[in-house]
């Protein structure tokens, strides 16, 4: 049953609660002016001993030496500072791409507004394509598959439905008493599975469309709680930085020894207290190693710049260091490993064949091609959505000059999916005009349902589902039905459905995984796959990016159950 077209806010409580909540965007990390970056840059222990260096030797009156490494610390600071601001940038320009546009209602009419100007209890339309400007409640929605493989990891869309009553209380200025109200994170609606009633800001909308109502903004949305813990990790000195601050205080405390000793024996053997104090200060310098600043610095400027022209930012130049000393790589999945994108890896048929597409090469054999046709029957025409783009892809490619993309067809009629079938349905129209034809796909579970299988037939699909999901391949099932009439049933189930077969989709592995594996792995680096996905997918895909170990998962909740010992272990 639809809702009445909501009227959205008015401009003048919309702005209003902009005042109230701020501006919909990520908190940019504080830092201060050049005069601050300058100030942390010389604190360093080293950069300290280089500059009281320099000064003793212009007290001395060696203006020489003092002018040199006076000229040191200057190019030191400027690359230090170069660097930093280089990142600072290239993340700043990150930052702003987190406050896409957003189509709101106000005043009872559809405006585009910028993403930061969204505020808690707008009215959001979604459709494919667009990003999710904030943590927010589906009122309404259509087919909505969500891609939040930003929070979760999951490459896989998730189903949205529209939240029932109860489910969720009304907004309310200054926070909100919905189960995902601002501040949350914990509750029963955090991001991550299928017939959710909310989508999170930064998620991707892959079909469908909807609208929803905005219960958190900014810093409070899912995506802002996360950066505001990582705001609040505070940096650690790195291994270099440890044992340079010990290496300056020993030289330093023999320096004032040595110079102290110097002094004694010369005012006591020759009287002379301005001598020894001089002979005492030029054998500490003599003793105080003031090139290491320099040299240090400029060999982790020169990494930084080389893994730079890899497409890699170096934040901090001390991190550089740390590089040779990695012992654990912990890595994402989605788009890390993977290159967060579907792409069709195997086609069966209901006789049994099963082709991998890859290796099929284009010339799929003709068993499958039934089942290519009427998978992209049952994709969008102009698609989207990861999966029916993977589909479409192939078909195109492979039934080109089999006559069976009929691209003459006419879309007449669709059935969504639904919580309760989780399959989706055209009806074509052919050119003659007097009969149509249904395309259907969806879980396997539905597909059997709709096809009304034998037991027997159904387990062996089952069996097959279960051996590709294995094997970390995402599994649709296809089906076939003719319909005559002008009338068209209410629901998917009153058609005559022929199971034709399963198609089978996986987020490929990019090109360089198995190498960079292999390399950090004879360097002595155990590398760790971090993922949201399932653990069976993700064994999989471990499997297949060449992980040592690929069977050894922790879930989440294993994690959180062990003690500090046994994480460590």
């Amino acid at each position: 049953m639809s809702r009445a077209a909501p009227a959205g806010l008015d401009a003048a409580e919309a702005a209003s609660r902009l005042a109230l909540h701020g501006p919909n965007e990520l908190a940019a990390r504080e830092r201060g002016g050049w005069l601050t970056l300058v100030g942390g840059v010389v604190r360093e222990p080293m950069f300290m001993l280089l500059i009281g260096a320099s000064a003793v030797y212009f007290l001395l009156g060696d203006l020489e030496e003092a002018i040199v490494l006076g000229a040191s610390i200057g190019v030191v600071v400027l690359i230090t500072l170069y660097q930093e601001r280089k990142s600072e940038r290239a993340l700043e320009a990150l930052r702003d791409l987190s406050s896409p546009r957003a189509l709101v209602v106000r005043d009872g009419m559809q405006v585009r507004i910028a993403g930061r100007e969204v505020v808690p209890g707008d009215i959001v339309l979604l459709r494919e394509g667009d990003r999710v400007p904030a943590d927010a409640r589906v009122l309404e929605a259509s087919d909505l598959t969500v891609d939040e493989s930003l929070l979760t990891g999951e490459s896989v869309p998730v189903r949205k439905r529209a939240a029932a009553g109860d489910e969720a209380g009304p907004f309310a200025p200054g926070g909100g008493t919905g189960p995902c109200a601002p501040g949350g994170g914990t509750g029963p609606f955090a991001p991550g599975g299928d017939d959710l009633p909310f989508v999170f800001s930064g998620a991707l909308v892959s079909a469908g469309h909807a609208t929803v109502e905005v219960v958190s903004t900014g810093a409070r949305t899912q995506l802002g709680l996360i950066g505001g813990a990582l705001q609040g990790v505070a940096a650690a000195p790195t291994p270099l930085q440890q044992e340079t601050a010990r290496f300056v205080r020993q030289f330093a405390l023999l320096g004032a020894v040595l110079c102290a000793i110097v002094v004694l024996l010369s005012a006591l053997t020759r009287g002379g207290w301005l001598e020894g104090l001089l002979s005492g200060l030029t054998l500490a310098m003599a003793v105080l190693p003031e090139e290491f600043p320099v040299v240090l610095t400029v060999f982790l400027a020169l990494g930084a710049w080389r893994i730079s022209r890899s497409g890699v930012l170096t934040r901090h130049m001390p991190a550089i260091e740390t590089l040779g000393a990695a012992s654990v790589l912990c890595v994402d999945k989605t788009g890390t490993l993977t290159q967060n994108r579907m792409q069709l890896a195997r086609l069966a048929a209901s006789d049994g064949t099963l082709v991998t597409v890859e290796a099929a090469a284009g010339a799929l054999p003709e068993t499958v091609h039934e089942v290519l046709e009427f998978a992209a029957l049952a994709s969008e025409p102009d698609p989207f959505d990861p999966m029916d783009r993977a589909i479409r892809d192939v078909a195109d490619a492979a039934l080109e000059r089999t006559g069976q993309l009929h691209r003459d067809w006419s879309l007449v009629h669709e059935y969504s999916l639904s919580s309760d079938l989780l399959s989706h349905s055209h009806g074509w129209r052919t050119p003659d005009g007097g009969r149509f034809v249904v395309a259907a796909k969806g879980a396997p579970e539905a597909i059997a349902e709709l096809c009304r299988l034998p037991a027997a037939e159904r387990d062996a699909m089952l069996a097959q589902v279960g051996t590709l999901g294995a094997e970390g391949l995402r599994v649709l099932g296809v089906a076939g039905a003719r319909h005559e009439g002008a009338a068209w049933p209410e629901s998917q189930r009153g058609f005559h459905f022929n199971y034709l077969g399963l198609v089978a989709m996986v987020d490929p592995l990019r090109p360089t995984v198995g190498r960079a594996i292999a390399e950090c792995t004879s360097a002595g680096i155990r590398v760790v796959m971090i993922t949201g996905d399932y653990p069976v997918t993700a064994s999989a895909i471990a499997r297949a990016a060449g992980l040592p170990n690929a069977g050894d998962v922790v879930t989440g909740p294993q994690l959180a159950a062990m003690s500090d010992a046994e994480l460590a272990a």
